[in-house]
């Protein structure tokens, strides 16, 4: 398989990683759009969030990984975004669901 996110939790391309678990895998975006930015995937191929419905655990495991993140930035207590994007149209550019975990500054409005 061809995908960006799959060759990185396999190794074969390199990323600055941040938290890891038996399911999960977060590393910082390497196009930062906070001061905090780190993308967190799923080990195995999703190919966008809605399809994590199918593993209601897969989905608690990201939440929680974001949370220990957020932590281990230092935003857990000022504030942190969490967004997926899902499908061309919003903005998906690698179509393997991520959730990014964004803060250290204050983000503003949607849109």
């Amino acid at each position: 398989m061809d995908c960006l996110f799959c060759r990185i939790v396999a190794g074969e391309i390199p990323a600055t990683v941040v938290h890891e678990t038996e399911t999960t895998l977060a590393f910082r975006d390497i196009a930062p759009q906070a001061p905090t930015h780190v993308v967190l995937v799923p080990k195995t191929h999703t190919p966008h969030a809605v399809a994590l419905a199918e593993d209601a655990q897969l989905l608690a495991d990201l939440f929680a990984a974001a949370g220990e993140v957020a932590k281990a930035e230092g935003v857990a207590e000022s504030g942190y975004r969490l967004l997926f994007n899902t499908g061309a149209d919003a903005g998906q550019t690698v179509f393997h669901a991520h959730l990014h975990v964004l803060g250290g500054k204050q983000l503003g409005p949607l849109a």
